[in-house]
Parts: C-alpha cells; sequence; structure tokens
C-alpha cells in the first residue's frame, strides 16, 4: 500500500464549474457528490494507471490550504493499494517526498498483566478520559464502575439551559460537571498536537464514529463534532458501558481513598458514606474538581503547581473571519477558523484558545458567585459570531504561594471578582473601551453571540494587571494577521480561567501515583489539553491497566 500526500483539488476550480448545484444543495452536499471520483482522478494522474488498476484507496486526511486566497485546495493525504508490482516500480521512480509507503497502524493492545483483581476497576470522572477508560475496559470484561458526581448528560443539559435562562447554579450539574466532561459544551473540537505511533488518536475518533458522529472526522485535518451531537454521543457510550457489564453511578462524589500500610489503594468513598473495595482507581476528574483536588492533598497523593492561561473571550462576526481566511470563497466554504500566537516584550505569550466558529460565549460557572466563561458550537457552526479564548500564560510564581492548591485560588479569585463585575452576569467590553479602561455603554456592528446573561463592565477589574497589558499588545499585532481583528467593537468577555488543570497529580513510568494502584488521568491530572488527547490518556491508562492486571472473571 501507498501513502501519497499533497493530493490537491482546487476549490475555485470546482465551484467554477458547479455553481448552480453548489447554491441549490450548499457546498458540502455538493463537492461530497464528487469527491470520491475527483481524488480517484487525481490518483491516476499521478500514479499513471487507469481505475481499475487501483485495489482500494482510503482518505487519511483533508485540509484546506489557503494560503494563497486565488488558489485555495482541498490536500489530501490518501492511501492506495495497486498490484505490488507496480507499486514497487512506482516507489523506485516517484516523487519520494509525496509518494512513500504506507505504515497501517492498527490499535490492539492485548492483556498481558498476571496480578487478578478481585474487584472492579473504579473510574472517577466521566469526562472524555474516564469514558474512554471505562468503555475499553468493559469491552475487555474488566466491569468497571464509573463514579461521576455530576448528572447523566440528559439531565444535564436541562440545567444548563435553565441556568443560561437565570436559573440558579446547580454546583454538580453545569458545564464543568457531569456526563461528557466540560468538553461536552464546547465546540467538540477533536484535532489534537499530540504525536500519535500507536494508533490511539484514530481509535478515538473510530469509537466517535461507532457511536453516531459523522465519518467525516477519520479524515478531517481538524474534527469537530459539537455540542448538540456530543450529548447523544456520549449517551450511547455509557449505553455500551452498562451494556458489556459495567456500572455507571450519577451524583455520586469520591470523598475519600482507603490506603493500606503499603500505599496500596484497596477503596473509596462516595459521598461520605458508601464504601467501594478496589485495588484500582482511575483519576480522571477533570480539570475543575477543586473539591477532589482537596481531598487528594490531604490524603497525601502527590501533586504540583502548574502552569495554566487566563484571560478573556473575543467575539467577531464569523463572516469576517472567512472573509479574511478564504477571500472570495467566504460565502460557500464551512465556517473558517484561526489559530494566533504572540511574543510580547514582558516575556509573556497572549495566544487564541478554543477557537469556536460561528459559536456562542456561554457562561460556565461551577461554583457559587464565581463566574467563568467558555465558548460553544453546535455541529453546523452557523450562528453569527465567531468567538476565541485570548488568553495569556500564567506561571506558578504569578500564584503568590507555593501551595500545591494555590493556582485553584488564583483562578476563584478572578472569577469571584468577574462575578462581581458582572453582577451576577457576563461582563463585555468593547476593544476600544478596553484599550481606555472604561466600561462601555453600548454595542457596534457586532452583537454578543452569548448563553447566560450579560452586561457591560470594566474587564481590568477582574483580570491580572500582566494579562490586560498584554491583550494591549497583542490584539494590534493579531489585526495585521486578520484584518478586522482589533476593530474597536470587538467584543470581549470575561473571564477564561479554565484553559487546563491548575494542578498535575504525579504519575511514574507505570502511569501510577504515590499510591499503587491510584492512575492519575487526563486533563484534570495535568496530562491532557482537549476531548482527544484526554480520551487518548484514558486508553493509555486502559493499556497500563491490562498489561499488569487481568480479572479473576470476566464480566458477560
Amino acid at each position: 500500500m501507498l501513502r501519497i500526500t499533497q493530493l490537491k483539488i482546487n476549490i475555485s476550480e470546482f465551484y467554477a464549474h458547479h455553481v448552480n448545484e453548489v447554491k441549490e444543495a450548499g457546498w458540502e452536499n455538493c463537492y461530497n457528490n464528487y469527491e470520491l471520483s475527483l481524488v480517484e482522478e487525481r490518483l491516476c494522474k499521478l500514479l499513471h494507471c487507469k481505475a481499475e488498476d487501483i485495489f482500494q484507496y482510503d482518505i487519511v486526511k483533508r485540509s484546506i490550504d489557503a494560503r494563497k486566497k486565488q488558489e485555495i485546495c482541498y490536500n489530501y493525504c490518501v492511501e492506495v493499494s495497486l498490484d505490488k508490482k507496480r507499486e514497487k516500480r512506482i516507489l523506485e521512480k516517484g516523487k519520494q517526498n509525496q509518494i512513500t509507503t504506507a505504515k497501517k497502524i492498527i490499535y490492539n493492545p492485548q492483556i498481558t498483566g498476571g496480578e487478578i483483581l478481585h474487584n472492579p476497576p473504579v473510574i472517577v470522572g466521566f469526562g472524555p478520559a474516564g469514558m474512554y477508560c471505562a468503555l475499553m475496559l468493559a469491552r475487555a470484561g474488566y466491569c468497571p464502575v464509573v463514579i461521576e458526581q455530576g448528572s447523566c448528560v440528559e439531565k444535564r443539559r436541562k440545567d444548563v439551559e435553565n441556568f443560561w435562562k437565570g436559573d440558579l447554579l446547580k454546583p454538580f450539574s453545569n458545564v464543568q460537571f457531569g456526563e461528557g466532561g466540560a468538553g461536552t459544551f464546547s465546540d467538540g473540537k477533536l484535532n489534537t498536537m499530540v504525536k500519535d505511533n500507536t494508533g490511539r488518536n484514530h481509535k478515538v475518533l473510530e469509537i466517535f464514529v461507532e457511536h453516531g458522529a459523522p465519518k467525516e472526522i477519520l479524515y478531517m485535518q481538524k474534527p469537530h463534532i459539537g455540542t448538540d451531537l456530543l450529548c447523544d454521543i456520549v449517551r450511547s457510550i455509557r449505553e455500551e458501558i452498562i451494556r458489556l457489564g459495567g456500572e455507571v453511578h450519577f451524583n455520586s462524589q469520591v470523598t475519600n481513598l482507603q490506603i493500606d500500610e503499603q500505599k496500596n489503594i484497596t477503596g473509596v468513598e462516595i459521598n461520605h458514606k458508601t464504601w467501594l473495595d478496589t485495588q484500582i482507581v482511575v483519576l480522571a476528574i477533570g480539570h475543575s474538581a477543586r473539591e477532589t483536588f482537596s481531598m487528594l492533598y490531604e490524603r497525601g497523593i502527590s501533586m504540583e503547581q502548574k502552569p495554566f492561561a487566563i484571560g478573556v473571550r473575543i467575539e467577531h462576526k464569523q463572516s469576517m473571519i472567512d472573509k479574511a481566511q478564504y477571500g472570495e470563497l467566504q460565502d460557500i466554504l464551512p465556517a473558517a477558523d484561526y489559530k494566533l500566537t504572540y511574543q510580547a516584550e514582558n516575556g509573556r505569550s497572549a495566544f487564541s484558545f478554543c477557537m469556536c466558529p460561528g459559536g456562542f460565549v456561554v457562561n460556565a460557572s461551577s461554583e457559587p458567585e464565581a463566574l467563568v466563561v467558555n465558548g460553544m458550537s453546535n455541529y453546523k457552526r452557523d450562528e453569527e459570531n465567531a468567538n476565541s479564548a485570548l488568553v495569556v500564560n500564567v506561571v506558578p510564581e504569578d500564584f503568590g504561594s507555593n501551595h500545591v492548591l494555590a493556582g485553584v485560588e488564583f483562578q476563584r479569585k478572578w472569577e469571584r471578582l468577574a462575578y462581581e463585575t458582572g453582577k451576577g452576569k457576563i461582563p463585555t467590553q468593547l476593544w476600544k473601551d478596553f484599550l481606555n479602561k472604561k466600561e462601555s455603554t453600548e454595542y457596534g456592528e457586532i452583537i454578543p453571540c452569548q448563553k447566560g446573561a450579560n452586561c457591560f463592565g470594566n474587564l481590568w477589574n477582574c483580570l491580572p494587571k500582566f494579562v490586560c497589558e498584554t491583550l494591549q499588545l497583542s490584539l494590534p499585532y493579531f489585526g495585521k494577521k486578520i484584518s478586522g481583528y482589533d476593530r474597536e467593537d470587538s467584543i470581549l468577555s470575561g473571564v477564561e480561567t479554565r484553559t487546563s488543570s491548575p494542578i498535575r497529580i504525579l504519575r511514574n513510568g507505570e502511569f501510577e501515583s504515590n499510591i499503587t494502584g491510584l492512575y492519575p488521568c487526563g486533563e484534570g491530572a495535568g496530562y491532557a489539553g482537549g476531548i482527544t488527547s484526554a480520551a487518548m490518556d484514558g486508553l493509555r491508562i486502559y493499556e497500563a491497566i491490562i498489561g499488569k492486571y487481568k480479572v479473576a472473571k470476566v464480566c458477560e
């Protein structure tokens, strides 16, 4: 099998030939009807063969190359199977950088552990890390027991929507807590910067597709699902875990750990009253599990401070971003995204994070009288505004204390000030007024697209001075990268503090903490940064468990 890269299809040319079809059916529907035949045609031309000579081909990756606005292309990576003799000749004569031998990676770790598990493994947290770890353990017959302090996604969704409409915050059923984790109410991005030579990344995507995600996520360069689809997908994964003999318990908080004299985990306490015996606990607790962080600290679990970033959400018209990225094709291509970075003279870095095309800024609070924002998009990404976190790096020296949980208190400080600044609502400020450190009085052409009430407020009152000053320096630079990015009526909303966990739960080469059988996992433990990387870490812990333990009796 051969791997072909840089196989390009000119989008402008395709549109010119199919303009009426595109107008009638939409870009995606129209292009998808022709995609396979176009790819096959390019393959035949490149490989100097006929269609009947191709035994099989698969699209591995598709991305948009928009560096030249007049020649925007789809750029493909394709794996193709031909007669072995023909493949050999092509490799000998072909372009070495474009045509190589494909290396198929199949994710299929085997159970090799020898120690007997007499009790089911306990998974604490049911975000991507815990969910994927539990699913794979269930498929292997380990009957995992999932303990989630939040609600099931059906109830959680209602609670979140009611909160946005003005109901009281529910501390364990909100944008941060509950089935699916914080990523459930996000853009549902599935791209990751993690290098993967094990097949974990593709396995994560395959499982999403098995449970209802669009098949295109298997090959899109920047796949995403969206909140509207994620809710059904996570429920489907939960149902499979239960069908395979696992258990999922909601509204159940792990409040203590049982550790023997040899530093082995032997049990967990649920809701301060029920004990569950186990030899394995997977801590997939998410980046906002502050009460659990405190409990772990008190129980002597090794942790350390970790840097993260804080800042604001910024909103622009999605049409402005589309025009900047796609030029004349702005009206036909899917909503464009962006990624921006800036190194300021003060030594700080500012960067966009979790950019949401065609989405909402949402009130993502999880504690009373504290406010934090996040971004969210549905699958179609068809709302009026684009939004992104615009954040500045924060290091432990900024926390003001050497205490391992000082980063948590640093976050809380600014979230409480944001709540005060907005009087319980999302505080917003126009860019021109942020520059002048004054509260805004009216919006310009950009109107907020938000979930949860908002009001005008001066964001200098709820962000560190160095963050505000770095944002002041960065936006004019970003305006040179994307025309209009620093326009005066761009809307800033605060505060964004949950970019990643403020702590790291230390683990050894076997992925255990200083307590044997206790496996820190995912974003909350400090080993991931997003849905896919968290899910991949869940698979990594699953591999560690089956590499050390086997079950006394496989569940049916």
